[in-house]
């Protein structure tokens, strides 16, 4: 059973991801709550799989309470956002979110979300999480990191990280550097490990911000 918090200022969202999510035979909502606050409160009190984090909240954003959450391991969070170029997004990815969803994400995309992100897998759109990072380290945002920590990986994994970091899937980067799927799976795991990140999109954050992948670069 996957066990969720969801996190929204407005009770009709939250309605709604109750009435879809409580509809799922593997999905159960742990607790609500209106403010980043509260969600913090819950996370630590009821140690759900997943928070489903809104951005734009009183008393305590979505942003610093993702990254409370993160830091004291109490669970993965997903954020919604109304606008796929929302500033707001990248801060929280910046602070540990597995992913994002639009609201308007379609019912059955929002249930297959939560349960890729309870199992330790990252959720997001490749081609907006690259136009959201594009326009934020574009537009200098963001401070860059020093390009040493890279230093740990071998040639072949730095390639796979700038493919990854460019939107493609494994079967993709298996295809483009003559792999095997597999083999693509096990170097993005020593990737993740080796740089010490959570999940996949932490990678692409990291790509961009050591200049590996440079934002509007093909």
């Amino acid at each position: 059973m996957i066990r969720v918090v969801v996190v929204d200022d407005q009770e009709l969202m939250r309605v709604g991801f109750r009435m879809v999510l409580g509809a799922q035979d593997d999905i159960e909502i742990a607790g609500e709550a209106g403010d980043g606050a509260e969600a913090v409160r819950l996370a630590e009190q009821l140690r759900p799989d997943v928070v489903l984090m809104d951005v734009r909240m009183p008393v305590l954003d979505g942003v610093e309470a993702t990254k409370r959450i993160v830091e004291a391991g109490t669970a993965r969070v997903l954020v919604m956002t109304t606008f796929d170029l929302d500033e707001y997004v990248y801060s929280a990815l910046q602070g540990g979110a597995s992913g994002f969803l639009l609201k308007d994400t379609p019912p059955d995309h929002l249930v297959s979300a939560l349960r890729s992100v309870a199992t330790g897998d990252a959720v997001v759109s490749p081609a907006v999480t690259r136009r959201l990072l594009d326009r934020f380290l574009g537009g200098g945002q963001a401070p860059p990191r020093d390009a040493s920590v890279l230093d740990v990986l071998t040639e072949r994994e730095r390639e796979v990280l700038a493919l990854v970091a460019k939107g493609l899937s494994n079967t993709e980067i298996a295809e483009r550097l003559f792999l095997s799927e597999a083999t693509v799976k096990t170097h993005v795991g020593r990737i993740l490990a080796k740089l010490d990140l959570r999940d996949r999109v932490q990678a692409v954050v990291l790509a961009y911000e050591t200049g590996l992948a440079r934002p509007g670069a093909g």
